[in-house]
């Protein structure tokens, strides 16, 4: 093993491998920009998504109506099905 050590020791590093620090820098330098411009996309987006809301909310307003109780003892419903299959 130790033969192949000096072995290794003897030969040059390959050319590529001294540039190798210098592209994953850059590529680590490129991730960081692409997360930062896509926060700001996202930011932008939630913010055009909750105007455009606020403003269809406020822009088209309808009057509330009230929803009629539910309760088992009101007047029965013309279409359920108790009337429906009934004799009456």
């Amino acid at each position: 093993m130790d033969e192949e050590l000096r072995i290794l020791n003897r030969i040059d590093l390959p050319a590529a491998l001294d540039a190798l620090d210098d592209r994953i820098m850059g590529a680590l330098a490129i991730r960081r920009r692409e997360a930062v411009a896509t926060r700001r996309l996202m930011a932008l987006a939630a913010f055009v998504s909750l105007g455009g809301g606020f403003f269809a909310g406020s822009a088209i307003s309808q009057p509330a109506v009230a929803a009629s109780p539910l309760t088992p003892f009101g007047p029965p419903s013309a279409l359920a099905p108790s009337t429906l299959l009934g004799v009456q």
